[in-house]
């Protein structure tokens, strides 16, 4: 395993909720991360982000790690979600929500 791959592998398995990002939560730097901030907040759980316009290794690393080839990335107890797109579409449906309950995610304080 690569170090990129072992940081990664050590934010995602390290909090129950991590955002891959452009930008950060205050300023997200892209429509998409945007969006998924978005939902994130209206849910009301505790999440951690990652700005990965900060780290080169971990803006291309997160893509393999995933297999997905998109920013933003979300993983929920070690598990991908996927992106914004998929994120809006599971919130619509209601399971996002489902799955923070069921997945025990904290609230944000």
């Amino acid at each position: 395993m690569s170090d990129t791959n072992a940081r990664i592998a050590e934010i995602v398995n390290g909090n129950d909720v991590v955002l891959f990002m452009k930008g950060t939560p205050l300023f997200p730097q892209c429509g998409f991360s945007s969006r998924a901030i978005a939902i994130l907040d209206h849910l009301g759980v505790e999440y951690a982000s990652v700005d990965v316009l900060q780290d080169m290794e971990i803006r291309q690393g997160i893509k393999a790690f995933s297999d997905w080839p998109t920013i933003p990335q979300l993983y929920v107890k070690g598990e991908f979600v996927g992106g914004s797109d998929i994120m809006m579409e599971m919130y619509e449906a209601g399971e996002l929500q489902q799955l923070m309950a069921e997945s025990q995610v904290k609230t944000a304080s």
